[in-house]
This record gives C-alpha cells, structure tokens and sequence, in this order.
C-alpha cells in the first residue's frame, strides 16, 4: 500500500464487532480499511468464548450492555437466518441451587422484563426437571430465546459481506500511532502501522475495535486525553469439556458471581457441553503480552463442585481441559458490573474517533447493535 493513501474509514481489530463496524460502513458506500496485528481474523477475544446469543435478562436496565444485548439478538437473529449461519435457540435455565437463592432469579426475571426479553418465567422445582431431569434445581428462570452460534462462521460471514462492499483487511499490521490532521472543517486522521510491511495513512474516521488491545491502542492516539481511556481490569476464565454424551438439551446457568456468570454449562453445535468460565482475575497491570492461555487444570476440582450444586450426577472424571480466555473488563473485583464504553467525538473532543472499550459478554450477542452505535457516534448514520 502506498505511503498516506487516503480511504473513509479505519478500523483497528478484526474481531466480530470490529469486522460488524467494517461491515456497517462498508455497506454504507465507504471505503474501509480493517487493521489487525494478528495473521487471522477473529482469533483474539471472539475466538474464546462461549458462543451464546444472550436474551439480556443480566443487565442494568437502560444500559448499553441491556439496550444493546437486546437489540443485537434481534439483529444477530435475522442476520444467521438470513445467511445460513449455524445457529440455534435451545433456551437457557439459570437455576438456584437453594431456596435462598429464589430471590435473586425474581430479580433476573423483574430485570429481563424491564428490558423487553421475551417469554421469560419462572419454574419450580418440578418445572425444571420436566424440562431437564438430571437437574436438581430449587427453582429455575426459563429464558427460552436464548440460543448459540458458530462464531467463526459469524465472523467469516460479516468479512464476506465487508469485502464485497469493497472493504480491505490488512492482517500482520498492528496499529502504531494515530495523529490528526487536516483542517477543522475537514479533520483527519493519519495512522502508522507496524509489522513486517509498515505503512501510513490518511482516514477520516477511525474506529478502536482492538478488544483486550482497546486501552493500549487508544493512549498511541495524539490528543486523547487520559481521562478518556478507562482503566483495564483482565479476568481470565477456564473451560473444561464434558467427556461423553451431555443429558442436558439447554443451556444451565447458575446465578451471577463476582465477574462473571458463574460456571455453566453450554452446547455446541454437534451438542458437545462444556463448562466455563470461570474468573480468575489477573493481577493489576497485566497487559497482553503477558498473558498465558495454558488451562489450569488444578481448577477442575472448583468446577465440580460448582457443578454439582445443580448437577449432582456429574460422573468422577468427566471433565477435560478445553480452552480458555481473558474478559476485558472495566470493573475489578468486588465492583459493580461496568456497562459498556463507547466513546464518541462528544466525549472526548476529537472529532472522527471512537473507542469502544470493555466489550465484553455480551459483546458476541451485541455486536450488530455495536456496530450501529459505533456508527452513530461517527455521526454518519
């Protein structure tokens, strides 16, 4: 690519909301450019989760993370369907392992009405082992518009339709530095780019899609004050697969912990469960460089016995040492849930930039309506 070319839109990360925000553009008659330091879309923070399509029960209501979830499963829905994604709503319980914890499934079930999910109920007992027998629930929330999707072919399918818009990926090319340029009636912004084959150019807007990568990215951009780039808090989580034949049909969730979910269990495509995350929250300061995917298989005692608070038939032995990934988070430990950052020209003052820090589950469920937001922030909806 020739020194300070100049094209519309630029985009660090080619995750699935990086490659959703090239796909919006893209398709809005831009010319976009999508940069990623890997040598493979999609291989960072897309490619280590639990490939659910969340209803948005969990989230504040009036949240970015609740008006998103919600809005981005009706999106991701349509989107699977529409291009022969594979995908499928197999429904979700999130169960209470003890009548004390009833309350709190009331809350989930009060949340999600709030937010507009559909055909959320509660279920006792009974309920729950009609649906899902090798349960031992004191009560359960049925979310039956929960699903799962391929990930991969998600994010293969959104490049697809980025690239016949005319959009271009450049892998091996991490982001450097940005600096603006350009008058203050027409603002730009020049970005350097490293790798083995280093180039510079010129881009009107530039999206931060970096993930785990999205604070690092943003203190190379001239200008930016500090005060606008959110501290990072890493949490990893461990999976373990099911060794055998899952007599589960549906998701199971127990109730939120501190940083995440809680371990639970989820189907792929071909029905194979597997159990995670976990959180194991890294120590301050851990950047990426640092970080180990290696599956601590001393955790597998823990996720029994988390197991078996609502399975207690899970056989000795069954788990196996899967994957895992890093959340990264805007909260730390003992803090209350951060919602999601988007951080737009009326934020932070420069005109053509967005952040979007701490995207995070439900990011893969979101990522459509991210992309919209992030457009709009552009201000080129």
């Amino acid at each position: 690519m020739a020194a300070m070319d100049q094209i519309d839109a630029l985009v660090v990360g080619a995750g699935v909301v990086g490659l959703a925000v090239a796909r919006c553009l893209s398709e809005r008659g831009l010319q976009v450019l999508v940069i990623e330091r890997e040598g493979l879309y999609g291989s960072g923070v897309s490619s280590r989760n639990s490939e659910v399509i969340h209803a948005g029960h969990y989230y504040e209501p009036g949240s970015l993370k609740a008006r998103l979830c919600v809005r981005g499963r009706h999106l991701l829905m349509d989107y699977c369907a529409a291009r022969h994604i594979p995908h499928r709503v197999c429904g979700k319980l999130v169960v209470a392992g003890s009548p004390s914890e009833t309350g709190r499934l009331e809350t989930l079930l009060q949340r999600g009405k709030d937010n507009g999910v559909e055909g959320l109920v509660m279920l006792s007992a009974r309920e729950a082992q009609a649906l899902e027998p090798a349960l031992n629930p004191a009560a359960a929330l049925h979310s039956p518009r929960t699903g799962i999707v391929d990930s991969h072919a998600l994010m293969t399918a959104l490049l697809a339709d980025a690239e016949s818009a005319g959009a271009l990926l450049a892998l091996k090319s991490p982001f450097v530095s940005a600096h603006p340029e350009g008058s203050a009636s027409s603002p730009r912004w020049v970005v350097h780019t490293g790798g083995d084959e280093p180039f510079a150019l010129s881009t009107r807007w530039l999206i931060n899609a970096a993930g785990l990568g999205a604070q690092a990215v943003a203190r190379g951009v001239a200008g930016l004050a500090a005060a606008h780039i959110p501290a990072q808090h890493l949490a990893k989580g461990h999976y373990f697969s099911l060794a055998g034949r899952s007599p589960f049909s549906r998701l199971i969730y127990p109730l939120p912990v501190d940083g995440g979910l809680g371990v639970h269990l989820t189907l792929d495509l071909g029905g194979q469960a597997r159990f995670g995350p976990d959180v194991e929250w890294l120590p301050p300061g851990s950047t990426e460089a640092q970080l180990d995917y290696q599956v601590d298989a001393a955790r597998q005692a823990a996720f029994e016995r988390d197991i078996r608070r609502w399975w207690p038939a899970l056989p000795d032995g069954a788990l196996l040492p899967a994957y895992s990934g890093v959340r990264p988070k805007l909260s730390g430990p003992g803090e209350p849930a951060a919602d999601f950052c988007i951080s737009g020209p009326g934020d932070h003052g420069l005109p053509g930039l967005v952040n979007l820090f701490g995207i995070e589950s439900p990011g893969l469920t979101a990522s459509l309506a991210l992309a919209e937001a992030a457009t709009e922030r552009l201000g080129t909806a």
